[in-house]
């Protein structure tokens, strides 16, 4: 595994685009950033013109090696960093990243031969999609599994994408909580314990799990793992706030 030192580093706003009614997907150009591994995330800070700074961390959609980071922020109303992301920053623009985070919860590829699941709530979907893309370029015959609760099709973050990661290798299921396509073979609804054991990888398989999303979210899904048998030594976790 390469080391990549956490450091300070000035990114310039590239590119950015709603990525849904609440959310916007930021492409920054950082020339100093080390390149950074699947799930991995970094603190942005910002400074006003009085000089108050505040700082929150937010999970990396992208990965390798390169000098292009890919954000995608959900807007929290009342946080003091979200709000500018999603509404007032611009091409051109200029922040400051810390990075990068995390050798916890990140995907690398490996010998071991089990499959991998990865499940979504909400906005959790972000680091996980960076392990798909990368599991996708990447030569690994692992295979993957990805279960998204989102509230709506609306709200599904990196949808164009994510329909052209599935293949053999990558199997993806959509759990809609509130309002549900004309064709989805669920009627909408939160996630159960039994909905979330038929629609993920047995225990039996022993697979690698990555969870990721609110806080609320996290814990259910990881009690209902634990109950359906799954090692608690195979299951890794993420979770957040308000941002």
């Amino acid at each position: 595994m390469t080391t990549r030192s956490a450091a300070w580093h000035t990114a310039t706003v590239v590119a950015s685009r709603a990525e849904t009614a609440t959310a916007r997907r930021i492409e920054l150009d950082v020339p100093t950033w080390p390149g950074n591994e699947a799930g991995s995330h970094l603190d942005v800070r910002l400074t006003a013109p009085d000089g108050y700074q505040a700082s929150r961390s937010y999970s990396i959609a992208s990965a390798g090696p390169g000098t292009r980071i890919v954000l995608a922020v959900d807007e929290v109303p009342d946080g003091e960093v979200s709000p500018f992301l999603v509404h007032d920053l611009r091409d051109g623009d200029r922040i400051e990243v810390h990075g990068p985070l995390g050798a916890f919860f990140v995907w690398r590829p490996s010998d071991d031969p089990a499959p991998v699941q990865l499940i979504a709530g909400g906005s959790g979907i972000v680091p996980l999609f960076a392990m798909a893309s990368a599991h996708a370029a990447s030569a690994d015959e692992t295979p993957f599994r990805l279960l998204y609760s989102v509230r709506s099709p609306d709200d599904v973050f990196f949808a164009d994408e994510l329909a052209t990661l599935i293949d053999d290798r990558f199997v993806l299921d959509l759990v809609y909580t509130r309002r549900a396509p004309a064709d989805a073979e669920r009627a909408p609804g939160r996630l159960t314990s039994d909905s979330l054991r038929a629609a993920v990888v047995p225990a039996e398989q022993q697979p690698r799990v990555f969870v990721c999303g609110p806080t609320p979210f996290v814990e259910a899904v990881a009690g209902w793992l634990l109950e359906a048998g799954h090692s608690s030594a195979r299951i890794r976790t993420e979770r957040f706030g308000g941002s």
